[in-house]
């Protein structure tokens, strides 16, 4: 089956299913056909009918075209910094994989159509922990975040750098946070955490990875712990935490949720630094343990409703702009992607028939970055 001299791209249809989440019988099932059917459209083995390729582009949110615009490459696992990924059934890896495709290719248009802020991450391989310290300490300087006070919005930093952060919907309790190596970076946070301090440390923990792992393949233990201490080095720099952390026998809890406070990170994350730099011992670090799951708190701490969730802005900010704009407009990218309003809202959250407020600047999407 051709369609303006293009042949159907069975990948096309692999891509688009997996990124629902669909099984080759649940697809099937939706367009009247058989699994072994579905298969063979995938691999090429059979090109199928217009009747077909319109129940196709149906169930899965797309126009016909779709299935006929052979993409870019696809994000690969080597690029998906994917913290359960070794535990994560393949089916779910596979869904991550082909969303993030299709994100990535929408992100890559809308830097085609507006002046995103431009992708700014270094690039800082490490090896010992000392060198995840420097890493984090460096890109404070490199950001301009200063290494003595809290940072106000991890999310609005990592999108000044130029990284789209969104949510997976409906992945929430499978997948934890991630990021993907791109262009422009991905990074996808649970919608299923109900703490600031536990989102932004997810945040910095994936800007970790886009930092010191460009190029490495992660989740592996050694990775990971080098991504987790990257975040606390990088939320409370080792200088102003050997001068703020309360000093003692015993743990002064009243002084840790002050901090927590200022600081927007758990006092669980607090108390693994201080293990970690050597402020309290081995007993100590297990005894505070003990305390924070004994009083209920493994989760949900104390001052958590206290402390209201940041949100994602560049990539809400772009599909504003584009709702309103007449030249470069919403509807222009999507079909330009081959997207109907099912796979559009499923990758961005909006709806394609929304109408939003135009913003000051006809073309720049900017973040206040006084915020950050």
């Amino acid at each position: 089956m051709q369609h303006n001299g293009l042949r159907f791209d069975g990948e096309q249809l692999r891509l688009a299913r997996l990124t629902f989440g669909l099984s080759l019988e649940q697809i099937a099932t939706e367009v009247s056909a058989t699994r072994q059917y579905i298969h063979q459209l995938e691999t090429g083995a059979r090109s199928p009918a217009d009747g077909m390729i319109e129940a196709l582009a149906d169930a899965l949110g797309v126009q016909s075209k779709f299935f006929f615009m052979t993409g870019a490459s696809n994000v690969g696992p080597e690029q998906c910094h994917f913290r359960k990924q070794l535990t994560t059934p393949a089916s779910v890896t596979s869904q991550v994989l082909a969303r993030g495709t299709l994100l990535d290719r929408l992100a890559e248009q809308l830097g085609h159509r507006l002046s995103l802020p431009s992708v700014n991450f270094p690039d800082i391989p490490v090896d010992s922990l000392d060198d995840v310290e420097r890493a984090a300490e460096e890109t404070r300087r490199y950001w301009r975040l200063g290494s003595d006070g809290p940072i106000t919005n991890m999310t609005r930093v990592v999108e000044n750098a130029g990284a789209i952060v969104t949510y997976f919907h409906g992945l929430s309790e499978r997948v934890d946070a991630l990021s993907m190596d791109r262009p422009r970076p991905i990074i996808v946070r649970s919608d299923a955490k109900a703490s600031l301090c536990r989102q932004r440390f997810d945040l910095a923990h994936e800007c970790g990875h886009l930092v010191m792992h460009r190029g490495v393949e992660t989740g592996d233990k050694r990775t990971e712990t080098q991504a987790h201490f990257f975040a606390g080095a990088f939320l409370f720099p080792r200088g102003a935490f050997l001068r703020d952390y309360p000093r003692g026998r015993s743990l002064n809890w009243a002084v840790l949720f002050q901090l927590k406070l200022r600081w927007k990170i758990s006092v669980r994350a607090m108390v693994r630094r201080a293990f970690d730099l050597g402020v309290i011992d081995a007993a100590q670090y297990r005894t505070a343990n003990i305390q924070i799951v004994k009083t209920g708190q493994a989760k949900n701490e104390k001052y958590d409703d206290k402390l209201p969730l940041d949100q994602p802005e560049l990539l809400d900010k772009a599909i504003d702009f584009l709702s309103k704009n007449s030249h470069h407009g919403l509807h222009t990218l999507a079909d330009d992607m081959g997207f109907a309003s099912g796979m559009f809202k499923l990758l961005t959250g909006n709806s394609l028939h929304s109408v939003r407020p135009i913003f000051d600047d006809p073309k720049v999407i900017m973040l206040d970055s006084r915020k950050r």
